[in-house]
C-alpha cells in the first residue's frame, strides 16, 4: 500500500463532471474508458492537489464546465503516512483560485509540504524534439516536487525580468532603473540555478542506483551558447550588467536561467534522445518520473502520487507489465489511464478501477473492483 495516497475525490462542475464522488484506497487507480469521456479532467484534479496550474496548465477559469456558468471545487482527502489532511481547492467566478487545507486558508505552496503530485501525459511526448520551454517546464516541475518554494523564486524572477525587459524595451539607458532588478534577477535566479542543479543531481542518482526495464537518461543542464552561467548571485548580477547593451539591441533579456535547456541522452547508447525512436523518448520520460518517484521517497519520506495519462496504449505488453511492477515495488498510488481495460489485465487486484463514460453531455464515474 501507498504511504501517500488520495482516499476520496469531489469535483463540482468542474470540466465534464457536474458531480463526482470518488472513494478509494492506497491502491492504484485504472481509468478506462472512450476517449473524451473525462477520464484525463479526473486526473487533471488530482495534479491540482499540488502547487501550480495542474497537467494541463491551464488558467483556472477554464476549469468550470462552461455549461454551467458557476464556479468549480475539487475536495480531496489525502493519507500521509497516518495523517489525514483535507484538502480544497477551487474557483467562483470573477474571483482567483482558493486553497484550504484542513478548513484553513493556504497558499499553493503549502501543498507541497502535504505530498507531492507528478506526471507523464501525452503532450510531453515530444519534449526531446521540440523547443527548449517545454524543457524547463519538466525541469522545474520535477524541481518543485523537492522544493516546494521553488514556485515562488521562478515568480519572482519572471516578474523581475518582465520589469527589465520593459526598460531595455523603451531604450532606458539610466543605470540606477536596472541594479534593483537585477538584483531580484540575480538572487532569484540563483535560488533556481541551485535547485535546478539539485534535481538533475537525484534524477541521476536515482536511475544509476536502480533495476529496471527503463532506459537511464544522462542529464545536463545547458546555455544556448554553450558556456557556464554564472550560479553565484553576485556573478550573476554583473553578467546581467554586462549584457545590458546587447540585451537592449535585443530587447529582452539574453543572460539567466530562463536561457537554460535540460539536455538528455541514451546513456546506455551515447545517444541524444532528440535523436532516438519514438518508443525510446516515450521510455526515458518514463525511467525519469520513476526517477523522480525514487528520489522522492528518499528525500520526503514516501513515494509520490503519480498521474500517467494513456501510458500504457504506447508500450508493448512486456514494458507495460514491468511499469506496473515498478510502480507497485516504489509503493506508489498511481492514477491511469487507457481508452481499453485490458491494458490494465497485468494489475489485477494491486489496483482498483474506474469505468469512465459520457451521458448527456456529463461525465460519469462508475467503480469497480475487477475489470469487465
Amino acid at each position: 500500500m501507498a504511504d501517500l495516497a488520495v482516499t476520496s475525490l469531489s469535483l463540482a462542475q468542474f470540466r465534464s463532471h457536474a458531480q463526482a464522488n470518488l472513494s478509494v484506497d492506497a491502491r492504484s487507480v485504472a481509468i478506462f474508458g472512450a476517449n473524451g469521456a473525462g477520464k484525463t479532467n479526473i486526473l487533471e484534479a488530482v495534479s491540482l492537489l499540488s502547487p501550480g496550474r495542474g497537467l494541463r496548465r491551464a488558467a483556472a477559469e477554464d476549469m468550470a464546465r462552461r455549461s454551467a456558468g458557476v464556479g468549480w471545487r475539487i475536495r480531496a482527502t489525502i493519507e500521509l503516512a497516518g495523517q489525514t489532511n483535507e484538502i480544497e481547492t477551487g474557483q467562483q467566478p470573477n474571483s482567483s483560485r482558493a486553497v484550504r487545507i484542513n478548513d484553513k486558508v493556504a497558499t499553493q505552496s503549502a501543498l507541497g509540504r502535504i505530498g507531492r503530485v507528478i506526471w507523464l501525459i501525452p503532450a510531453m511526448d515530444r519534449l526531446w524534439i521540440e523547443g527548449a520551454d517545454g524543457r524547463r517546464r519538466f525541469l522545474d516541475r520535477a524541481t518543485l516536487s523537492f522544493e516546494p518554494e521553488h514556485g515562488e523564486a521562478v515568480l519572482g524572477y519572471d516578474k523581475a525580468m518582465r520589469e527589465r525587459n520593459r526598460l531595455l524595451k523603451d531604450g532606458v539607458q539610466d543605470a540606477h532603473w536596472y541594479r534593483a532588478l537585477e538584483h531580484r534577477m540575480a538572487e532569484t535566479g540563483a535560488q533556481i540555478i541551485a535547485n535546478r542543479d539539485r534535481t538533475v543531481a537525484l534524477l541521476t542518482s536515482a536511475q544509476t542506483e536502480a533495476r529496471t526495464a527503463f532506459p537511464a537518461a544522462a542529464l545536463q543542464i545547458m546555455q544556448p551558447d554553450g558556456g557556464d552561467l554564472p550560479s553565484q548571485p553576485d556573478d550573476l548580477a554583473q553578467a546581467l550588467a554586462e549584457s545590458r547593451s546587447a540585451d537592449m539591441r535585443a530587447g529582452r533579456s539574453l543572460v539567466g536561467p530562463h536561457r537554460s535547456d535540460l539536455s538528455a541522452a541514451y546513456a546506455a547508447k551515447s545517444v541524444a534522445a532528440r535523436d532516438c525512436s519514438t518508443g525510446e523518448q516515450k521510455a526515458l520520460l518514463i525511467s525519469l518520473i520513476l526517477a523522480n518517484g525514487r528520489a522522492l521517497k528518499e528525500n520526503f519520506g514516501a513515494p509520490p502520487i503519480l498521474l500517467l495519462d494513456e501510458v500504457a496504449a504506447h508500450l508493448d505488453p512486456d514494458r507495460r507489465a514491468a511499469l506496473y511492477e515498478e510502480i507497485v515495488a516504489l509503493g506508489a498510488q498511481a492514477w491511469m489511464t487507457a481508452t481499453e481495460p485490458a491494458l490494465f489485465a497485468e494489475l489485477g487486484t494491486r489496483a482498483q478501477y474506474l469505468a469512465v463514460r459520457e451521458q448527456d453531455g456529463t461525465s460519469q464515474a462508475k467503480a469497480m473492483e475487477h475489470l469487465p
